[in-house]
């Protein structure tokens, strides 16, 4: 028998949860909050093995407790808020299950239920969706960063340039003088110019504005 505790501030939404899984042989609900701070508290005393968690509420809502929440139960959010960064803000903090209401039937919500308390996770189409978006537009950004890596340490093997010749350029680039570039960089303006003057050979510029334009124009 799997202990459930309901936390979602609608008395109707908790006494449907309650008569649904109480009538099963393999759940049933030992307490219900109405806010997420007596949810919080309730978890903390009862430590049920899955809290089913409303996002909007009053005092606090279901995501500003999640992380300490998921100390004592596992949760799956149960909620009629299907946003983008609500799905991954509760994902990410720890949830193990999210199920849109209206999205789903008694049923799938048993099953939900009995896999988050085994240590599976549960989405339902909407939340599954959303965090498919999250992990191609993650590879994406990885894909993008290592393409961008990798331009750069072509670049820099075809201009020759050292790191911190490339740190001074970029300052140059940004308009800062020498002296603002050594307190940046903690150097001596000494060591500023002499990189730079490397920089200039290298580039086969004669100035700061000719090397500034080539270093940013360098695509």
């Amino acid at each position: 028998m799997i202990d459930v505790l309901v936390v979602d501030d609608n008395p109707i939404v908790r006494a449907a949860l309650r008569g649904f899984l109480d009538s099963t042989d393999s759940a049933r609900v030992v307490a219900e909050a109405g806010d997420g701070r007596q949810g919080l508290t309730l978890a903390r005393r009862l430590r049920p093995a899955v809290t089913l968690l409303d996002h909007r509420m009053p005092v606090a809502d279901g995501l500003s407790v999640l992380g300490e929440l998921c100390r004592y139960t596992a949760v799956l959010v149960l909620t009629s808020d299907a946003d983008p960064g609500l799905v991954g803000g509760m994902l990410r903090g720890g949830a193990r299950g999210y199920l849109v209401h209206g999205e789903f039937d008694p049923d799938e919500l048993l099953r939900a239920v009995l896999a988050v308390a085994c240590g599976q996770s549960w989405l339902s189409a909407p939340a599954a969706a959303v965090a498919v978006t999250a992990v191609r537009e993650q590879a994406d950004r990885e894909r993008a960063r290592h393409e961008q890596l990798e331009w750069q340490r072509q670049d820099r093997i075809r201009l020759g340039l050292t790191r911190r010749e490339e740190d001074v350029l970029g300052l140059v680039a940004e308009g800062l003088s020498n002296a603002a570039i050594a307190r940046r960089l903690v150097l001596t303006e000494k060591t500023v110019k002499n990189h730079l003057h490397h920089a200039f050979t290298k580039l086969r510029v004669g100035n700061r504005t000719e090397a500034a334009l080539r270093w940013t124009s360098r695509r």
